[in-house]
């Protein structure tokens, strides 16, 4: 009788927080959480500020594409504020990676996109230096009108010499440009199209 009134002692689970080995990993701490949580809700801001076009073309969830266009509809602070929360709750589950890489290439400040500007910017340069070049640009970028491509030129090196603005300058970089993201843009066409086939 006596027995069975004394206590019986149960095992109780080891407290986690008390480890005395210290090895286990309790994932990240809330602080942790918090900044990331911020920073995600940060990209989905600057996400919001960009133009519909660029939007379309960044890799990510199509319900992540449409809560930022829907934010881009939002005029009410508070609800603005509920809709980047939305956002970044929803980039938790995002592949950031790409989405990052096509913020960087928009701000330009990817390697990418630096190393296609100079080659742009020498492509010009030796134009300008020779006209001989007008070739190779027709042939590594058949749609180029040549005339125009010459003409720009001489005003180029017109402008050079009496010290006007750089209008043609400036143009002929331009016109390079939409050149390179022609062919980028039929290349990433035509390797769709094969991977549909």
């Amino acid at each position: 009788m006596i027995a069975a009134m004394q206590p019986q002692h149960t095992h109780l689970p080891e407290d986690p927080d008390n480890d005395p080995d210290g090895d286990e990993y309790l994932g990240p701490s809330k602080s942790q959480r918090k900044r990331e949580s911020t920073a995600l809700q940060d990209l989905g801001t600057e996400l919001i500020g960009l133009s519909r076009d660029q939007i379309k073309k960044i890799e990510m969830p199509e319900r992540l594409r449409e809560a930022i266009l829907e934010a881009q509809r939002i005029t009410a602070n508070g609800a603005i504020r509920r809709q980047r929360q939305f956002i970044g709750k929803l980039m938790r589950d995002a592949d950031i990676a790409p989405i990052q890489a096509a913020l960087d290439e928009i701000r330009g400040v990817s390697a990418a996109a630096t190393a296609r500007q100079h080659a742009l910017e020498n492509l010009r340069t030796r134009l300008l230096a020779d006209e001989t070049v007008v070739g190779e640009i027709a042939q590594t970028y058949p749609g180029v009108d040549i005339t125009q491509l010459r003409q720009l030129r001489r005003n180029a090196l017109k402008e050079q010499q009496l010290a006007k603005p750089p209008r043609a300058f400036r143009e002929i970089f331009r016109i390079l440009r939409e050149l390179q993201n022609q062919a980028a843009k039929d290349a990433e066409d035509a390797a769709n199209a094969e991977e549909d086939q």
